[in-house]
């Protein structure tokens, strides 16, 4: 029997990893889809991934599969043909491939059953992810996102709609995607009638956020294909205007990717124009948050002086401090006082009751 996980520490995967000569491309995909039984799905297509040297994160479930991947080049047509054969319904999907990379974002494969492929909070049995709203293409978004009375939503974390967003996007100041979706359809209420156009980084959160809104009465929802990533592709590839501005952030060791010249935010730290998400360099903390060039030198890659001062105490000292603190969500949060958050933890409270 076959293992079927990794044995080998994680800073001997890396080594080897960027020791590698040959080039890899860094590709994300996901379906909903049925799957019976997902522990068997995830076995066999593991077999077949270890096979090929793929490296990246991929979630399982009832309702389908939700990867992010990093496949060398020469085995790339092997990879899909894997993926393309593992079910039917995965003939032929489409794969975000990077615009902005080295390949070097993954040094393991991590395959994991979840309850679902994207956290939602969504409890109600009649809620049918697959009864989506309309897909866009990029030239199909350029039109309509520009025609008037069409609302544009970003259906990512605050963090991410920080460093860029397609030009005119509001934001559903969330911390995570299952409060975002009661939230998004609250702040557009009194817009049923309206275009709106949802998007996300690769399309499977505004795909399943089209469909609560769907689900939830609204009228003319539409979500880009592909997400930002396919948007950006094609809109290159085109010729055609970028209506997104700034920077992609993508949840791998690059925490971002280039779509435009445009700095639009700021260092925490001292206000700078900067858009380089880091984590926190003291093991205590490892807050995610935004710094330039001058205080990660000043602070040595730490989000404050009392982190870095920490980070220089015997390593006994530093262990016995972590050792008293709450692990929890740490990203730094400038819209903590958005009027619209007073509504998160009514809304958190209400679920779980």
């Amino acid at each position: 029997m076959p293992v079927l996980h990794n044995r080998v520490n994680n800073e001997e995967l890396k080594q080897r990893m960027l020791a590698e000569t040959e080039p890899r491309k860094t590709v994300s995909f996901y379906k909903y889809f049925h799957i019976t039984e997902p522990q068997l799905f995830r076995d066999e297509l593991y077999k077949k991934f270890k096979e090929l040297n793929v490296f990246g994160r991929i979630y399982i479930a009832h309702e389908g599969i939700n990867g992010q991947i990093s496949v060398p080049e020469n085995s790339y047509e092997a990879f899909s043909d894997a993926l393309y054969n593992a079910a039917p319904e995965l003939n032929g999907i489409r794969l975000n491939i990077a615009v902005d990379d080295d390949g070097r974002s993954f040094w393991v494969l991590r395959m994991k059953i979840r309850p679902k492929i994207v956290a939602d909070g969504i409890n109600d049995p009649s809620f049918d992810p697959a009864r989506t709203g309309k897909y866009l293409k990029a030239k199909e978004y350029n039109q309509l996102s520009q025609q008037p009375g069409t609302i544009v939503v970003d259906m990512r974390n605050h963090y991410e709609y920080e460093v860029g967003h397609f030009k005119n996007a509001i934001e559903v100041p969330s911390d995570t995607f299952r409060d975002q979706l009661p939230m998004a359809a609250e702040m557009l209420k009194d817009k049923k009638d309206e275009n709106i156009i949802m998007y996300c980084t690769g399309g499977i959160r505004c795909e399943k956020a089209s469909a609560y809104l769907l689900h939830h009465g609204f009228k003319n929802v539409f979500h880009v294909e592909g997400g930002i990533i396919e948007y950006t592709r094609k809109a290159k590839e085109e010729g055609l205007p970028l209506e997104f501005i700034g920077k992609n952030f993508v949840f791998d060791e690059r925490l971002g990717e280039r779509i435009t010249d445009d700095v639009i935010a700021h260092c925490h730290i001292c206000g700078k124009p900067c858009d380089t998400h880091t984590n926190c360099k003291n093991d205590g903390c490892h807050l995610l948050f935004i710094q330039c060039e001058d205080c990660a030198s000043t602070y040595e890659g730490c989000c404050s002086a009392e982190c870095r001062d920490e980070l220089h105490l015997p390593e006994e000292e530093q262990r016995a401090r972590r050792a008293g603190r709450e692990n929890g969500q740490k990203i730094f949060n400038k819209s903590k006082d958005h009027p619209l958050r007073k509504h998160r933890d009514e809304w958190r409270k209400e679920r779980e009751e």
